[in-house]
């Protein structure tokens, strides 16, 4: 990555467009505090390989043709929180949901605005999963299909990050903040990952300082932001009133070394 910096530095190379992209980091409460779910991705992997990471990726084309499938606040009230229009908002919101069914098997989605799947661990549903996965399938024609409505009362917007202008491959994220549903269970089901885990915030943060464990700055700078919560409840009541703002990382070179600096 300082090699990277580096090179587009000193070539005065233009940046690549920053792609739109969800993230959403997955909560649940256990006797010792709220736990988050994390997954390592493949070393194959173009972007972030090996990096810990939340489930995510980027926005589909379709994503923001689930407006009929919706249930909880409006496109317009999550893009006024994140700063966006409605339909851009109404795809981040799709993303997330989406993207975390495809890499943990987790579902906010529910047949009406107040129940959710219970359980998504069935073949058919991990054939749908496959499919949604390889693009075969549709989010909205997922939902028609089931009868389901998007639960977007579940999810909290959390952090805006962009990936710096270094980076060959950019995304523009927002990163929402979601509890594991009432029956459900996370499942080690994406091929970008080699590894998946639960664990409490503070034990992320305290890995990543070791050495023990590889993040980028967003997912360590939000495991750090957690790790006062006591309950997935206070992190979700947290979610409605706090700042989201832009966070562009740029690179200070000092001495022939890059630095990454955050305004955080």
């Amino acid at each position: 990555m300082a090699a990277e910096a580096l090179s587009y530095l000193r070539e005065r190379r233009t940046p690549v467009e920053a792609r739109p992209a969800s993230t959403v980091i997955l909560t649940r409460d256990t006797a010792a505090g709220p736990e988050v779910y994390l997954l390592r991705r493949q070393q194959s992997m173009a972007f972030a390989a090996g990096m810990t990471v939340f489930p995510g990726g980027r926005v589909d084309a379709t994503d923001s043709s689930i407006a009929d499938s919706w249930s909880g606040p409006s496109p317009e009230w999550f893009g006024g929180r994140m700063g966006c229009s409605a339909e851009d908002a109404a795809a981040y919101v799709a993303a997330a949901v989406r993207e975390t069914f495809e890499e943990s098997g987790v579902l906010l989605a529910g047949p009406d605005a107040e129940s959710v799947v219970s359980d998504t661990s069935g073949d058919d549903w991990e054939a749908d999963r496959v499919a949604l996965e390889s693009r075969e399938l549709g989010f909205a024609d997922f939902l028609h299909r089931r009868g389901l409505v998007l639960r977007a009362d579940l999810l909290g917007v959390w952090a805006h990050w962009i990936t710096p202008e270094f980076e060959p491959r950019r995304y523009d994220t927002r990163f929402f903040v979601a509890a594991l549903p009432a029956g459900q269970v996370t499942r080690d089901v994406t091929s970008e990952s080699d590894q998946v885990a639960w664990m409490p915030p503070a034990e992320a943060v305290r890995a990543v300082e070791a050495g023990e464990m590889l993040m980028l700055p967003p997912t360590y700078l939000c495991c750090r932001d957690l790790i006062p919560y006591a309950a997935v409840a206070d992190v979700l009541t947290a979610s409605t009133d706090r700042e989201i703002r832009p966070i562009l990382p740029t690179v200070r070179v000092e001495n022939d070394q890059a630095y990454l600096e955050t305004t955080t």
